[in-house]
């Protein structure tokens, strides 16, 4: 894993780079925050193949935690993806009522996702 620095007026985001599952779990997220954090940023931009599949079954919890963590550390995230593929009407919820805050944004790309931390 590698972590892309974009320092955007005066944002600093730390973009994850990677093939692989980087957060299975809770503790993932908060290893991520760490590390991103010692590089200055107070985003993190994830691919949502680099999230655990888990994280889009509601039922499952996983989301809720990982979520929490990043608002009990005050580390924002957004995750880039195609989100259509998933057909769950709660998750549709979810993400819609995610994208109205300024905590957490699913968007199809990075560069959705800049303009988000732009505000």
């Amino acid at each position: 894993m590698e972590l892309k620095i974009l320092e955007i007026e005066t944002q600093t985001i730390a973009e994850v780079i990677s093939d692989e599952i980087v957060v299975n779990d809770p503790q993932d997220a908060l290893d991520l925050m760490v590390h991103a954090s010692y590089q200055g940023a107070h985003w993190i931009i994830l691919h949502e193949h680099q999230l655990k599949g888990d994280f889009f079954e509601l039922g499952s919890g996983l989301a809720g935690e990982i979520v929490q963590k990043f608002v009990n550390y005050q580390m924002k995230l957004a995750i880039v993806g195609e989100f259509e593929k998933f057909e769950s009407k709660s998750l549709q919820a979810f993400m819609r009522e995610s994208n109205r805050g300024q905590q957490l944004f699913f968007g199809p790309d990075v560069a959705s996702a800049i303009r988000k931390i732009r505000g």
